[in-house]
């Protein structure tokens, strides 16, 4: 990556995904949407660093490779196949793929260990609480359900052991500053609100170190203790922006834009990873953005109620892209929302098969047929220009308002609006009989015109949310290169070049039948 003095790079990611889990509906969520964000950019002119990656380190893996008869390290790389080839699938444009086992990552952990150390905020005192292994998760006996993990149900163990304690306690004061001085930093507003309101019941000192296993990282100068799992997950975020060993990196990479995750583990990233920042004197992310939780059929996600839900069988099943726009359309980001593939059918054919798809068969049809597939040139004088100029400033400014509040949901929405409009205007200035009267030709060339200039702006807004497809679209335009000129130029209405050929092709959305 470029490391020049220039306009700072957008930097957002993923958490990192655990490998010990099967990859589900919910990294596949967070991990489009961040996809979404970061082309999106790209497309608007900015350099991006989109990071995503794995967690490999912890009790569980050990405990996992052992009862399969393997080394930790052989059980993570075996298991990480699983998200690389989930990304691939669902066309994730990630810039780095980061891993805690790897080298690099050690070196920023202990780095960001010894500084937080120097400034006096690591001591060695005795741990001794409730511990559930499988989130990770350290627990009051306050915070007990019947003595089981508040989070997953799951039945918590009573664990006492020397340990490196973090002195969170006195960053209270500190993070709640924060957090009132820059509303953006959580969101939505009612996380933001749980944070303030968690902070403020008393931060304890947390425990960051383990002497009970022996697959992690090893503090350097007492190497029986093992550091917890979430202060070495967390620092990935600055690993991969070049932390401690690129400098000149960092800085232009360094404070993320966006950090995406689910509601989980919005804790540790909004209490725990700032906490750690602050105490070794770096900047903080500008956002974290929690979504929320995905059911199926209206029941909770599990694997003892086999209704976990695989991205990549989805993806086989009704296409990668339409999948990739249900994900983000059926739901506004930042609340729960539940999966079915009725609801997916009714949306996919609704907007996708019907509005979209239908238009854009019957706009590059038209073309071949009255215009030999050669786009006329328009009279930009027209009532019917100036209207259709009118919607897409309306549905640009939209858009961008849109990203940057994350409202995919609502963005897609008003993505929609250039559909309707185009199929309401095929309708009402009926081209069929303007080709009819040679007096009118002027009219059908204006008509077709707008037809085709309003799919490539479609094509243009929804490239972030479907690849393929746009790309698919801008082919059978004749524009190529129409994802490849970035910037705001781009998106002003007319940029369709007179004498363009359209190729018409295939349909893009097909109907799926019930």
């Amino acid at each position: 990556m470029e490391t020049a003095t220039r306009e700072p790079v957008y930097y957002v990611t993923t958490p990192i995904y655990y490998v010990n889990d099967v990859p589900h509906i919910g990294h596949a969520y967070t991990t489009v949407a961040a996809d979404v964000v970061a082309r999106y950019r790209r497309l608007r002119g900015r350099r991006v660093f989109f990071l995503t990656g794995t967690d490999e380190h912890g009790v569980k893996i050990e405990k996992t490779a052992r009862e399969r008869g393997l080394a930790p390290q052989e059980l993570v790389d075996e298991v990480v196949e699983r998200f690389r080839g989930l990304w691939k699938i669902l066309n994730i444009s990630n810039d780095d793929f980061i891993r805690t086992t790897e080298e690099r990552h050690r070196r920023a952990v202990l780095a960001l260990y010894e500084a937080v150390k120097q400034h006096g905020d690591i001591y060695l005192g005795t741990y001794e609480d409730w511990y559930c292994i499988p989130c990770e998760t350290f627990w009051t006996e306050g915070q007990l359900v019947n003595g089981a993990c508040p989070e997953c149900g799951r039945p918590a163990e009573r664990v006492k052991e020397e340990s490196y304690f973090f002195r969170l306690s006195a960053f209270q004061e500190r993070l709640l500053e924060h957090i009132e001085r820059h509303p953006e930093f959580i969101r939505p507003e009612a996380k933001r609100n749980e944070i303030l309101s968690f902070i403020r019941e008393g931060l304890r000192d947390l425990s960051i170190s383990r002497t009970s296993f022996s697959w992690g990282i090893a503090v350097r100068d007492d190497p029986r203790h093992v550091i917890y799992v979430w202060f070495d997950a967390l620092i990935n975020y600055i690993t991969a922006a070049g932390y401690p060993d690129d400098a000149e990196r960092f800085a232009a990479v360094w404070p993320a834009d966006i950090h995406l995750i689910g509601k989980d583990i919005l804790r540790f990233h909004t209490v725990f990873w700032p906490a750690f920042l602050m105490s070794a004197g770096l900047p903080l992310p500008r956002t974290v953005f929690a979504h929320g939780w995905w059911t199926v059929d209206g029941e909770k996600m599990s694997k003892s109620r086999g209704n976990v839900v695989d991205p990549a069988a989805v993806a086989a099943e009704y296409g990668v892209d339409p999948f990739r726009y249900f994900l983000l359309r059926e739901v506004p980001f930042g609340l729960d929302g539940d999966f079915s593939r009725e609801a997916m059918k009714n949306r996919l054919n609704s907007e996708l098969a019907n509005d979209l798809g239908n238009l854009f068969s019957r706009s590059v049809s038209m073309l071949k047929k009255y215009r030999g597939a050669v786009v006329p040139a328009p009279d930009r004088g027209d009532p019917r220009w100036r209207e259709f100029a009118g919607l897409a400033a309306e549905v640009n400014d939209a858009v961008a308002a849109g990203m940057e509040e994350l409202a995919f949901s609502r963005v897609l929405g008003e993505i929609r609006r250039l559909a309707a409009a185009g199929n309401k205007f095929i309708d009402t200035q009926a081209p069929w009989q303007l080709a009819k009267d040679e007096g009118r030709a002027a009219d059908l060339d204006q008509v077709l015109y707008c037809s085709l200039e309003n799919l490539r702006l479609a094509a243009l807004h929804l490239h972030p949310f479907m690849p393929e497809k746009t790309a698919a679209m801008a082919a059978q335009l004749g524009l190529p290169e129409l994802f490849t000129a970035s910037g705001t130029e781009a998106y002003r209405w007319g940029g369709l070049p007179a004498g363009t050929k359209v190729t018409p092709g295939p349909a893009l959305f097909p109907r799926i039948e019930t």
